[in-house]
């Protein structure tokens, strides 16, 4: 007598599910730890499926130079440093000026959907239309008198001839902008203010007054926005400990601890097969086109 069709075909679709759910998952980029010198935690991510869903549009980590990098409406910035008990960011644009470089800036924007705001830093305003006194945003002066200092210590660089200005400028052409504000398109408006660059600090050394000695980069904050309510970062950080990376999995976008060789819905010393969205989210259309013919396959021929 031929066997029934359900109590044949469910062991079969259970090893072959349970398969490729190790097979996709091993095959495909694994989420890691690190990116290139840079420590890579929740709520960062190297990929697709790493990390939180609301951070990857933004934060990726390049395959070629092994950079970490976040992009926004305006350009694409590498990530320095990371601090995750503040919750803050540095990035270096590569068009900021600094004491030994000076160049010509474009707008610098962060994405209003997007996790991020700026952070303690201060722009300098360089080349700017003097006097820079008269700088002003919807009525109200932007530049910082108490901060003046900073303009004549940085316009000491030589490397303003670059950017049009002689040797020793007035500091009349120098805007300390801070803190900075940024426009309805969420960009700084260094065009709009007809700046033609600007430098910006988050830490000015041991000696305030030699710009060679400042670390120069913006500062950005980060927040999680709606996903610790769902004790995400409990979990995630139980995952961590476990040797585990966080991550989720589309289209729910629920938790995945990603293991060495699995996917859990909680660490790796406890193993929970995740089965929900791992089999589809972790393969490619090809592949998954690939096993739906051969389920189809296999349920037609034991059905004849």
């Amino acid at each position: 007598m031929k066997p029934s069709l359900s109590f044949t075909l469910h062991p079969i679709l259970f090893i072959i599910l349970f398969t490729s759910q190790l097979t996709l998952a091993s095959s495909d980029p694994a989420c890691r730890t690190t990116c290139g010198s840079l420590p890579v935690k929740y709520p960062f991510g190297t990929g697709y499926g790493c990390g939180s869903p609301l951070f990857h549009p933004y934060i990726t980590c390049t395959a070629d130079t092994d950079h970490f990098i976040l992009t926004t409406h305006t350009g694409s910035y590498p990530i320095t440093s990371i601090s995750y008990t503040t919750s803050t960011l540095i990035i270096t644009p590569p068009l900021m000026s600094t004491c030994t470089t000076m160049q010509f800036s474009p707008n610098l924007g962060l994405d209003w959907a997007s996790p991020f705001q700026l952070g303690p830093s201060t722009f300098i305003l360089l080349s700017c239309p003097p006097p820079t006194s008269s700088l002003t945003i919807k009525g109200s002066p932007v530049c910082d008198p108490s901060s003046s200092h900073l303009c004549a210590s940085i316009y000491t660089c030589p490397a303003v001839v670059t950017l049009g200005l002689p040797l020793f400028p007035p500091t009349n052409t120098c805007c300390v902008y801070s803190p900075a504000n940024l426009n309805t398109k969420g960009e700084l408006d260094l065009h709009g203010l007809d700046c033609a660059g600007y430098a910006s600090v988050v830490s000015l050394g041991e000696y305030q007054t030699d710009p060679n000695g400042w670390v120069y980069g913006v500062a950005l904050k980060y927040n999680h926005g709606g996903l610790d309510n769902y004790n995400t970062a409990t979990t995630c950080g139980g995952c961590e400990r476990s040797g585990g990376v966080c991550g989720y999995a589309p289209p729910g976008n629920s938790f995945v601890c990603v293991c060495k060789n699995f996917n859990t819905s909680s660490d790796c010393y406890s193993y929970t097969p995740y089965t929900q969205g791992v089999f589809w989210s972790s393969a490619s259309p090809p592949a998954r086109k690939v096993w739906l013919g051969l389920l189809a396959g296999l349920f037609f021929g034991i059905a004849a």
